[in-house]
């Protein structure tokens, strides 16, 4: 499968690594795309790729299969269109867009085109959550309590000052550019949020948006739950986890990035059930993890037999994107507020207010 990558930044370097990976030696990035001369050369040399400075460009001069989107949020609908309308299969970077009407939009284009339309939510591949997931499916935990959502991550002040992470029109904070993973697998798992109230605040460092949320949530099936996520964890990245508490058992998935099965204790307990899930529980080396290339290999296999339907179709988390949107609204009105197309924050995606 030939690849174009558009966009050369702190992601890209992540699948730079993770192309190594020996089951994606079919796997070849024939173009890349940056504004920036030095990275868009140094990943041009790397891979020897050719480099670019637009995505028509970047997909004239390689051919490529499918185009990777890794650049800055804001700019990730841009992007997507413009490989879409030059059809050509699409894997955006989360979020998929800053607002949920772009995700629909683009959505329909995809199908209109016959084309792929992924968003990279590589968590919901990661062992540990699979097993979660299993467990949902053969309905093991039957009626959910509650559930709970931790993110204590770092990132120091220089992180927010390349011009977008931070910014509401290009970013949003903690829970638009790290939480969003952990919200989408929360919901993939357990159903969808239907009501939440949020605070948020600066408490470390500065930029337009949130370093640090809190939240409370509803779901469609009357779970409770809460949200905690940060990025002035200091000084390193310390949790990424979540707790579920049911009739039929409990389970915590932790680690840095869902990696780690924690707890996995139900009331009938099968004989398998500490193996699965000491074999379901990795080691990471950063908040990534490692199921980008597991999700990657599936695309590639996909498209090989000729289907287009992705590992995460990007019109799956418009939902997560809705809860994002409710969330900051709730902060803005001071209250609970329902998760839907027509609750929307004033700030996300448009810019400080």
């Amino acid at each position: 499968m030939r690849i174009a990558l558009v966009g050369c930044g702190r992601v890209a370097k992540h699948y730079r690594s993770m192309l190594a990976d020996p089951s994606l030696n079919d796997v070849r990035v024939v173009s890349v795309c940056d504004t920036d001369q030095e990275r868009r050369n140094d990943f041009a040399e790397h891979f020897g790729a050719r480099a670019t400075t637009t995505v028509a460009e970047c997909i004239e001069t390689g051919n490529p299969d499918l185009v990777v989107v890794a650049t800055p949020s804001g700019l990730h609908a841009e992007h997507t269109r413009e490989a879409l309308k030059l059809d050509r299969h699409v894997l955006v970077e989360k979020p998929a867009a800053m607002l949920p009407a772009e995700i629909r939009t683009l959505d329909a284009l995809a199908k209109q085109r016959g084309l792929m339309y992924g968003v990279a939510f590589q968590n919901r591949l990661n062992p540990a959550i699979q097993l979660l997931r299993e467990a949902v499916l053969e309905q093991r935990f039957g009626a959910v309590t509650s559930l709970a959502v931790r993110l204590r991550w770092s990132r120091e002040q220089s992180y927010y000052e390349d011009g977008w992470h931070g910014t509401w029109r290009m970013d949003g904070g903690v829970i638009n550019q790290q939480a969003i993973h952990h919200v989408d697998v929360l919901q993939w798992l357990f159903g969808p949020i239907v009501e939440v109230s949020a605070a948020i605040g600066n408490r470390l460092n500065r930029l337009e948006a949130e370093d640090t949320l809190v939240a409370a949530f509803r779901t469609e099936s009357g779970s409770l739950g809460t949200i905690e996520a940060t990025t002035a964890a200091r000084p390193r990245d310390f949790e990424a986890s979540l707790t579920v508490t049911a009739e039929g058992g409990v389970a915590r998935v932790g680690g840095i990035a869902l990696n780690l099965v924690e707890e996995f204790d139900f009331v009938a307990p099968r004989d398998d059930d500490a193996r699965r899930a000491r074999e379901s529980s990795i080691q990471v080396p950063t908040g990534y993890g490692l199921s980008h290339a597991p999700l990657l290999r599936q695309v590639a296999d996909r498209l090989r037999d000729g289907r287009t339907d992705a590992p995460v179709n990007a019109i799956d988390s418009v939902h997560t994107c809705e809860v994002i949107h409710a969330l900051y609204r709730s902060h803005e009105v001071h209250g609970w507020v329902p998760v839907g197309s027509e609750t929307q924050s004033a700030r996300l995606g448009k810019g400080a207010r």
